[in-house]
């Protein structure tokens, strides 16, 4: 694979000097903390501003009762890209991280009581697609040709490239046309397996990033290649020791990271960005500004409206936005070994359930869940003889106008009699500790435009051009990372989203 290498000056991160010009950088997700890390590699003066008590946005962690929880992230994929930020610092990520691969990656329980398991081993996919549908092998192995394709090229080739010239877009054309990147995911594998059941396996992923699978762009087919290729891990002690982990490689370089800073505008000058001005009152001075917060409230809530003419409230709102998710954390007494480390729990309805959160928009009477059940790889994240959970059902963001003050409740006793029925028969008796996560927290604790979980929806029309631009289309020396930005959610994308600035930031002795 060719990767996108840092120029050498990159390779030796010297400790900030007072007179580097100086990168605000607000919203320390791992957005946010790459591309400090990354400036400060070559050779800025870094200030990262983050509004809760904590580093790590939608990856930062609970602590209650002994317990720890990873509040968003648990599936680390492509970790080259986290082993490059340790080598740009001299660094090994092995020395402060312990990832281990997970095998199988996790297993899907469909309604009927038929299971499949997903792995790295294309002998083991092959005997899995055989068991369920012998029929769909041939067609298993042709998509995932067509998945390799595309992550060569959305992925190894594009996901670090800038997009903010409409040229780049009608480059890549004809490649999206070619590899069928105007299909939806569901549709592209639809036309390569008959069985439901994989095709709800194989097109489900879109999921994980805030995308429909019925309409997300086909290139989304690229994470089944992408997990064959790189595996997929769990970071011991929690995703949030991968925080905790380049939280210290930028200390280490001299640069901090400053909690219950809340930003509250950026400061403009001449068309350019020049600071940002904190709820306290406060001004920080910056010759460069990054915003790790949702792309919708940077436009929306951190520019004066004056400022923006593409990114107005107007074209904001009349966006897609991915759907939201209502989380519930728990712990508990006992252990359930049969139950692995991660687990999809599909309803009766794929194509209908969809439809409800993304398009009607009401809380639909059946439900899908994602179940992790972190303590099958990692024990130490619960106390001895207990286990640590959580489970994630996607819901419609708040345009719904469902009250969930009235509503987490209820719908938390029905996913608890849903996991009772299907998985863990009368684990609630043995539950120690519990919290939620609603969309309000979405929006209300993370600054989620509509509660959206991921964003923008990844649509082939919101994406690569027609994103919001990693260099900001408003202001000058304004940059975006994060989750609504090119080249999307999900772990490696909001990486890959700091490995733009690498293009379109200029030097440090440029802009000094």
């Amino acid at each position: 694979m060719t990767r996108h290498a840092p120029p050498p000056a990159f390779r030796a991160a010297a400790a900030a000097s007072h007179s580097a010009p100086h990168a605000v950088i607000i919203g320390s997700g791992f957005g946010g903390l790459a591309a400090a890390i990354r400036l400060g590699a070559r050779g800025y003066r870094v200030t990262v501003l983050e509004q809760l008590e904590q580093p790590g946005g939608r990856a930062s962690v609970f602590r209650q009762d002994g317990f720890t929880f990873d509040a968003g992230p648990t599936i680390v994929t492509a970790p080259f890209l986290f082993e490059e930020l340790w080598s740009l610092c001299g660094r090994r990520l092995a020395d402060d991280v312990d990832l281990r691969p997970i095998s199988p990656f996790y297993e899907l329980r469909f309604d009927d009581g038929s299971r499949f398991r997903c792995d790295a081993d294309p002998e083991f996919m092959r005997a899995e697609v055989a068991r369920l549908s012998p029929g769909d092998v041939a067609g298993y192995e042709a998509f995932m040709r067509r998945s390799e394709a595309m992550c060569r090229v959305g992925f190894e080739e594009l996901g670090h490239v800038p997009f903010h010239r409409p040229g780049s877009m009608v480059r890549i054309l004809p490649d999206l046309v070619r590899l069928g990147g105007h299909r939806s995911v569901y549709g592209l594998v639809a036309r390569h397996v008959r069985d439901e059941r994989l095709r709800t396996a194989l097109s489900f992923h879109p999921l994980l990033i805030g995308g429909n699978p019925f309409r997300a762009t086909a290139i989304y087919c690229l994470i089944a290649h992408l997990e064959r290729r790189w595996g997929v891990h769990f970071a011991m002690g929690g995703t949030g020791r991968l925080v905790a982990g380049m939280v210290r490689l930028i200390e280490d370089q001299g640069n901090e990271i400053r909690c219950h800073a809340r930003v509250e505008r950026i400061a403009v000058d001449s068309g350019r960005a020049v600071g940002v001005r904190l709820a306290s009152g406060e001004t920080v001075a910056a010759d460069v500004v990054v915003s790790n917060a949702d792309s919708a409230t940077t436009y929306r809530a951190l520019l004066a409206p004056g400022r923006r003419r593409r990114w107005t409230n107007r074209r904001i709102d009349r966006a897609r936005y991915s759907m939201s998710l209502f989380v519930w954390y728990f712990g508990t007494r006992r252990q359930f070994p049969e139950v692995g480390h991660h687990t999809i729990l599909l309803g009766p309805r794929y194509r209908g359930l969809l439809a409800d959160i993304f398009d009607r928009k009401v809380l639909a009477d059946d439900f899908s869940l994602y179940l992790h059940r972190p303590t099958a790889t990692d024990p130490s994240l619960a106390p001895a003889g207990c286990d640590a959970f959580y489970v994630l059902s996607p819901v419609p963001h708040l345009d719904s106008r469902i009250d969930w003050s009235v509503a987490a409740e209820p719908y938390r006793r029905r996913i608890a009699a849903f996991l009772d029925a299907r998985l863990m028969p009368g684990f609630e008796a043995d539950i120690v500790t519990s919290r939620l996560m609603t969309p309000a927290d979405f929006r209300d604790r993370l600054a989620s435009h509509k509660g959206a979980a991921f964003g923008l929806e990844p649509v082939l029309t919101q994406s690569a051009w027609f994103r919001p631009h990693n260099r900001s289309e408003e202001i000058e020396n304004l940059f975006l990372v994060g989750a609504g930005t090119h080249p999307g959610a999900g772990i490696p994308g909001v990486l890959s989203s700091a490995r733009v600035l690498d293009r379109v930031v200029p030097d440090a002795v440029a802009a000094a």
